[in-house]
């Protein structure tokens, strides 16, 4: 892989869904803001949710809403602009409240509403606003192109552009199709990050066996990124299946070529969002080997990405390896430093934990261009992970610094 994928890729629509977006006024920019996707006769679903102790309304109440349905979703409303989080209990009746206007207008439960919001935290949710254009989003959707490019943009908070992946195959004679739409570009950290992740396929699966597809596909993709080392408040990643494709996952099949297939969608989703990443100049591959455990890599990873000081000399494309080397020794596993070797590109930098005769001219020019390989070997054993992540600029600060001003 030598770049990452960007959106829009080729869409293909799972049947049985149609989506739409309106301008309900709560981006001050006056940007679409209010996104529905409607699963016509019905889905399963499957979630996974932050893991911030400090959990906003929508979270909340879906998680609540996927109980109580038994994980049957007929509908998404999804606002941007406003994270309806430390907004107390108003914020979850808010909440509630377009849930059950949502039902009214569909013709079911609140229950099966599942409702999602991101933003700027601790700002009461004009839920006066979303109740006035509920009905317009209702009557807009569509089950087409131009309703899921749509959605995507109305998701988006500080993006750059619309995160969206698909794949399809083929089981005895028909198709099934995954579709996935992202928002995300800051507070990026697994698990998971500050984004939210909508999965859409026209297999038939029980909610039991969607989470499991689900929490596999998230473990290769999606928490294996990270920008800025801050987990939000809002996360959320959502699957839901129509059945629609007459196609079911409990064939052995079906399984393995729909574990593939969503897998698939969410690395591509997961690059999206670390190549859109706010003040992002140059994204890493960043590969720790020779681990003794898959969660003992990601550990070494997480570290290495979350360094100030190595994301800087990345935005210097600067070949600083001792910065890395001492990000890997103050992990917590008990590493021999003289089994390390560090690799910028195909140059080997540190070797047995000292500096190795390299051309520095060579790596710089590596860490310049916008997708840029790092490997790290630990010399204790056979595990690796790959995991994206980024560098760290002025605009960075510049955005966040303005994000609610």
């Amino acid at each position: 892989m030598t770049s990452l994928r960007r959106s829009p890729e080729r869409i293909r629509l799972p049947a049985g869904f149609s989506f739409s977006a309106v301008a309900a006024g709560i981006k001050i920019s006056g940007r679409p803001d209010l996104a529905l996707v409607e699963a016509v006769g019905g889905a399963t679903a499957a979630a996974l949710f932050t893991k911030n102790r400090v959990v906003a309304a929508p979270v909340e109440v879906g998680r609540a809403a996927l109980l109580a349905s038994g994980g049957r979703v007929r509908a998404v409303v999804v606002n941007s602009g406003n994270a309806n989080c430390a907004t107390g209990r108003a914020g979850i009746q808010a909440c509630e409240r377009v849930c059950r206007e949502a039902g009214k207008l569909l013709g079911v439960p609140a229950a099966e509403i599942f409702p999602s919001s991101t933003g700027i935290i601790g700002v009461r949710l004009p839920a006066e606003n979303i109740h006035a254009k509920l009905p317009e989003l209702v009557v807009g959707r569509s089950a087409n192109q131009r309703g899921v490019l749509a959605f995507a943009h109305a998701i988006m908070t500080t993006d750059t552009r619309a995160k969206i992946a698909s794949a399809r195959f083929r089981v005895n004679s028909k198709d099934v199709t995954v579709l996935g739409i992202a928002k995300g570009a800051g507070m990026v950290h697994p698990q998971l990050a500050t984004m939210l992740v909508y999965l859409f396929t026209d297999a038939g699966a029980s909610p039991r066996d969607l989470q499991s597809l689900l929490r596999e596909a998230c473990d290769q993709s999606l928490n294996c990124m990270s920008i800025d080392g801050d987990t939000s408040t809002n996360d959320t990643v959502l699957l839901l299946a129509s059945g629609a494709s007459g196609t079911r996952v409990k064939d052995v099949r079906v399984r393995k070529k729909m574990s593939a297939a969503l897998t698939a969608v969410c690395q591509s989703l997961a690059e999206q969002i670390v190549s859109d990443g706010e003040g992002v100049q140059h994204v890493i591959r960043l590969s720790v080997e020779q681990a003794r455990g898959r969660e003992e890599a990601l550990l070494v990873a997480r570290t290495i990405a979350h360094s100030m000081l190595v994301k800087t000399a990345w935005a210097g494309a600067d070949p600083n390896w001792g910065r890395i080397l001492a990000a890997v020794g103050r992990c917590g596993v008990p590493i021999d430093p003289s089994r390390v070797q560090i690799f910028i590109g195909r140059q080997k930098v540190c070797g047995n934990g000292v500096a190795w005769a390299f051309n520095e001219r060579q790596a710089h020019r590596h860490l310049a261009q916008p997708v840029c390989d790092i490997r790290v070997q630990l010399g204790r054993g056979r595990e690796s992970v790959r995991f994206l992540t980024t560098d760290l600029t002025a605009e960075y600060v510049r955005i966040n610094a303005d994000y609610s001003t």
